[in-house]
């Protein structure tokens, strides 16, 4: 069982190379929150005793480790329920949210007001490095050739990692957002 706790927030956030925003502020991804769905406590080892504290734990965990400033990138399956809950997680998260949209996000949550952005898919540039950005892992993306990264969520883990491919869902990253200097520290690592 993974322990929550285990990777401080400065660890996280101490790496200062990741690219800073206009805002100064940091660019962090995550996925597969799941916040509010009563299914994800069965589907996944995740080790909360209650819904009501898996979803307290990674809020916490979200606002050790993100600032107000910085950005998250969250690669869908935000979370379930009515406009105000959707709007209340949404709220007391800190950092400036953009949802790449996944199987499990309704309207409701692709309605929400407080995302920056929602689309399908994303290309972005970060520390050099093209990213390709979707809910779901791909066989093959642009620009693969020319050492393209896909950023993915979707499968909790548990898929067997590509080269410049990474799961940067929660259940991959101790429930919380990670930078891409975190990733790609780990893949030296791994």
């Amino acid at each position: 069982m993974v322990d929550p706790k285990k990777a401080p927030a400065t660890e996280l956030r101490s790496d200062r190379r990741s690219l800073v925003t206009a805002s100064g502020g940091m660019i962090f991804f995550t996925s597969d929150t799941h916040f509010n769905d009563p299914r994800i406590l069965r589907l996944g080892p995740r080790p909360f005793s209650s819904l009501a504290g898996h979803d307290q734990a990674l809020i916490e965990l979200w606002n050790e480790t993100v600032a107000p400033s910085d950005e998250v990138w969250h690669l869908g399956d935000f979370a379930k329920g009515s406009a105000e809950t959707v709007s209340s997680l949404l709220s007391c998260l800190h950092g400036t949210k953009h949802l790449i949209i996944g199987n499990n996000d309704g309207v409701v949550t692709l309605g929400a007001s407080a995302w920056a952005s929602v689309q399908h898919y994303k290309e972005l540039t970060v520390e050099g490095s093209f990213l390709v950005l979707c809910h779901y892992p791909f066989r093959t993306w642009n620009q693969i050739g020319k050492k393209s990264i896909n950023l993915h969520g979707h499968s909790h883990g548990r898929l067997k990692p590509m080269t410049r491919q990474h799961d940067v869902g929660v259940d991959a990253w101790d429930f919380r957002p990670v930078t891409f200097a975190a990733i790609q520290a780990r893949r030296r690592r791994g």
